[in-house]
């Protein structure tokens, strides 16, 4: 397998204006729109404790919702509030959902991973932080250090340089920073102001605090950016030399965030400019040296995101893409969704009925999916396309005992057009994702949903660039 970065990756205005579409992001097959409510906390404690038989690491996903103020852009599960009793009732509950869940899986499962996301991990101080981490490590046996990754997403506003010493000294080992844009007029048309000042100092003691890697997260589309202004915020961030990057396309739905109500829509770049953002973002970070891992992540050659790419161990689940493949995913907290075994579990969206259910006693799972034998295959398949960009038929035939050409005669049909346009090469052997393709994956991976082939409505998904 070629290995990705500067020159194979393609942006073909063309093509994409052609596939212009809505489709799903596939940080999970089957998708969460065929999540159900008949999938009950019964069905997942079966398949948690079913998994044990494997063996498999374990990866820790927590959902910390606060935040200290709104940014208008944002579409993640929040709650803006500086109301501390709520936030340690919060994490009581969570506390005893830990011990709920760890009751579950073996003590001879070790947890490989472990994420906080949000809503703003680093809302928590040091004591509040620090009893979490006590108590999963209680709970669950942590690998150690140096077969492990420990990441959080961090908001430079909330975060100190203490703080930043003290979560490498609590275990984790890798950062994710909400940058977005450098732009004031940007900042302060999302209420998010921050100076590049400050970020490089946080990056400097990062990096002095040893953390393996860090990442930064941007956002293209947001109101007032221009073509001009997002090159300045690139040239900055190449500057810095993140380890990762992650660019993210906004989708500006204030029907369903509420938030989103406060950004005047007339000031949202027009669909030609966040077009010629995301080409020049694509150009100056692949010509800075970055390999493009897929979809809206970038990373440095020597990153860990590269070397599981190179290594086959990399995936793409609810964080994007990620290492540790084999790992099973336990998600903790409001909203978190777990991939244990053949199943996926999502737990409640709201605190409230979250908080109601932990304190009866009640795994908080709310709505799952049991996954078939077909559902399996087809996860399989997507997950090699969209980490890979590539599909060997023989390989994949000798692994689920199928002929390829007869269990997806139909997709291989579906997959003609594309080949004819360019995003793929079709052959006797295999399927290859052209360097114009890869932009392109969303498209390609749609070809191979048989959910998504049955939907009236596709409304739900946002568009594919």
């Amino acid at each position: 397998m070629n290995n990705p970065g500067t020159g194979q990756v393609r942006f073909d205005t063309d093509l994409i204006a052609r596939y212009d579409g809505r489709g799903p992001r596939y940080t999970s097959y089957p998708t969460a729109p065929q999540f159900s409510s008949n999938f009950t906390a019964n069905d997942y404690r079966h398949f948690a404790q079913q998994s044990n038989a494997s063996g498999a690491p374990l990866s820790l996903y927590v959902h910390i919702p606060f935040c200290e103020s709104l940014c208008y852009y944002c579409g993640c599960n929040k709650i803006v509030t500086r109301n501390q009793a709520r936030v340690s009732q919060y994490l009581d509950d969570l506390h005893r959902e830990i011990d709920m869940q760890a009751e579950l899986f073996s003590r001879s499962r070790q947890v490989e991973q472990l994420h906080l996301g949000g809503g703003t991990p680093t809302y928590l101080d040091a004591s509040q932080m620090t009893a979490l981490i006590d108590k999963l490590a209680s709970a669950f046996i942590f690998a150690a250090p140096h077969a492990r990754e420990f990441s959080i997403e961090v908001d430079p506003r909330t975060v100190t340089h203490a703080s930043l010493r003290m979560l490498s000294d609590l275990g984790f080992n890798r950062l994710s920073l909400g940058i977005q844009d450098f732009d004031a007029a940007v900042q302060n048309a999302v209420n998010r102001m921050q100076s590049k000042a400050d970020i490089a100092e946080l990056l400097q003691t990062a990096r002095a605090s040893n953390f393996r890697s860090v990442s930064f997260d941007l956002i293209y589309g947001l109101p007032l950016q221009t073509t001009a202004g997002f090159d300045k915020t690139l040239q900055s961030v190449i500057d810095m030399r993140p380890d990762r990057l992650a660019v993210y396309n906004y989708a500006h739905l204030p029907s369903r965030f509420k938030g989103q109500r406060m950004i005047d829509a007339s000031h949202i770049p027009a669909p030609e400019t966040k077009l010629e953002i995301l080409k020049l973002t694509i150009e100056r970070l692949c010509d800075a040296g970055y390999y493009y891992i897929g979809m809206d992540h970038f990373a440095l050659p020597d990153d860990d995101l590269v070397k599981a790419r190179n290594n086959r161990t990399l995936q793409r689940n609810f964080q994007g893409y990620s290492t540790h493949k084999r790992c099973d995913l336990i998600g903790l907290g409001v909203s978190s969704i777990s991939n244990v075994g053949n199943s996926f579990a999502q737990n409640s969206v709201t605190t409230m009925e979250y908080e109601a259910l932990i304190e009866s006693g009640q795994l908080p799972v709310r709505k799952g999916l049991a996954i078939d034998a077909d559902d399996v295959l087809r996860a399989d398949l997507i997950q090699n396309l969209m980490c890979y960009d590539e599909l060997d038929f023989a390989e994949f035939e000798s692994r689920y005992d199928i002929l390829f050409r007869d269990y997806f005669a139909a997709e291989l049909q579906r997959l003609e057009p594309l080949a004819r346009d360019g995003l793929i090469e079709l052959s006797d052997s295999g399927i290859a994702v052209t360097a114009s393709g890869r932009l392109l994956m969303r498209n390609i991976a749609m070809q191979f949903d048989r959910h998504l082939q049955q939907a009236t409505n596709t409304e739900q998904f946002s568009k594919a660039i």
